[in-house]
């Protein structure tokens, strides 16, 4: 119904030699990567298609057509400070794509207000066309192939006339959609995803079915293959676990300490409220296996655990430190626990002579936030952590899980061959 064929393929081994197969006059359509909602992996799914084609292109070219959250960057061409969305920094940098300039990769950018002046006619149609063609032709120029990334589903955009199915047709790019594990649900979406795309003749190239629970997969694999005719990617339940740097974005705050260690995820399993006596808490931090009876929210049967503790509780404060600092002397298995202080700020306040013992934490993670300890477990459960370049781990383990997965023969043979 949406694709022909299986663009997705459980199979490992080297890349042929696919370059050959394109000259200059017939290289692949660009490929536009599109999601049917937020948080399905679009990112991800672009790592691992950029891993996959630089192995089989000297130069691949990357742009995000339209963007909404942007970071400033150094623009060597323009040798000034310019605006970008986030994933051109990870895309550039994690692959060294060093021969297209920032300038070019991310020409439209839609920060608040932005909607209202479009409606009011300070910025037109035609004027973004203008940017995002010139930018494309840019980096088509200087590439062998270009991926491009959009935002959210394909109706996204639409208000400033900026859809992604709209802005693919546009560059003759053919569409990868993305949808989240299931069958009644994923099949819905990408149907309403793919009646956009029809509408302005932009041709889909597949769809990969991600994030399927690991108990469900052959089910999942099974029947979306009989209907669409792709396949699934099974889900990696670490690419979605905050690291400590997420959660310093998310609350809006720094590490009081152990911020060597920023980088290290928890999982909301790995989330444990104390409201116990601080001998069950000393019990339990120093157990491999948690159990059930010293600890009141999910139970983890890992020793990396994120504590949460209300702001009041002096007792388990100091024993947390205080088994730090045990663990360093009797050098036993690294000290993998971190611990979150709570309490709104207009309440309660720490002590200023439990903050100062902090400075002796060089290695153990202390976050002070200042929401109760419910809205604090309520907001890391609904937080999705989006990759970024600085997160090298994450980045690197999603490209491995991901990119196995394309048959990158069969994805760039429909780009070259549709009409």
């Amino acid at each position: 119904m949406i694709a022909n064929g299986s663009i997705m393929s459980p199979r490992r081994g080297a890349p042929s030699s696919l370059s050959r197969l394109f000259s200059s006059d017939n290289r692949p359509r660009p490929i536009f990567v599109a999601a049917t909602k937020q948080h399905v992996g679009k990112t991800t799914t672009s790592l691992a298609l950029m891993s996959g084609l630089q192995k089989r292109f000297p130069k691949v070219g990357f742009i995000k057509p339209v963007g909404q959250q942007h970071v400033k960057v150094w623009s060597p061409a323009l040798a000034e400070e310019i605006r970008v969305d986030k994933d051109i920094c990870l895309l550039k940098e994690q692959f060294h794509l060093d021969h297209i300039d920032y300038r070019h990769m991310s020409p439209v950018i839609i920060p608040r207000g932005y909607t209202k002046k479009f409606i009011n006619g300070e910025i037109t149609y035609e004027e973004q066309m203008h940017l995002i063609r010139n930018s494309y032709d840019e980096v088509s120029s200087a590439s062998d192939v270009v991926l491009c990334e959009g935002t959210g589903h394909c109706a996204v955009g639409s208000i400033v006339s900026l859809n992604n199915a709209k802005v693919a047709s546009m560059l003759g790019a053919s569409m990868l959609l993305i949808a989240n594990g299931g069958l009644g649900s994923a099949f819905d979406e990408l149907e309403l995803n793919r009646v956009l795309c029809e509408k302005h003749n932009v041709p889909v190239l597949g769809v990969i079915i991600n994030k399927v629970l690991p108990d469900k997969y052959d089910q999942t694999k099974h029947y979306m293959s009989k209907a669409l005719q792709n396949a699934c990617i099974p889900d990696r339940p670490f690419l979605g676990c905050p690291a400590l740097a997420d959660l310093e974005k998310l609350f809006d705050t720094e590490l009081v300490c152990g911020n060597m260690h920023r980088f290290r995820h928890y999982s909301v399993k790995d989330m444990n409220l104390i409201t116990t006596s601080l001998t069950r808490f000393l019990e339990n931090i120093r157990s491999k296996d948690v159990t059930p009876r010293l600890i009141s929210f999910t139970i983890s049967k890992l020793p990396r655990t994120l504590y949460i503790c209300h702001v009041t509780r002096d007792d388990i404060i100091l024993g947390f430190m205080a088994e730090y600092q045990r663990s360093r002397r009797e050098e036993e298995r690294p000290f993998e626990a971190a611990l979150l202080v709570c309490g709104r700020k207009d309440k309660y306040q720490m002590a200023d002579e439990v903050r100062d013992m902090f400075e002796g934490l060089e290695e153990a993670p202390v976050m002070v936030v200042g929401y109760s300890t419910h809205e604090a477990m309520q907001m890391i459960h609904d937080y999705t952590p989006k990759l970024n370049i600085d997160d090298k781990n994450r980045v690197r383990k999603a490209v491995e899980h991901y990119e196995p997965y394309i048959d990158f023969e069969q994805l760039l043979h429909r780009a070259s061959s549709t009409e």
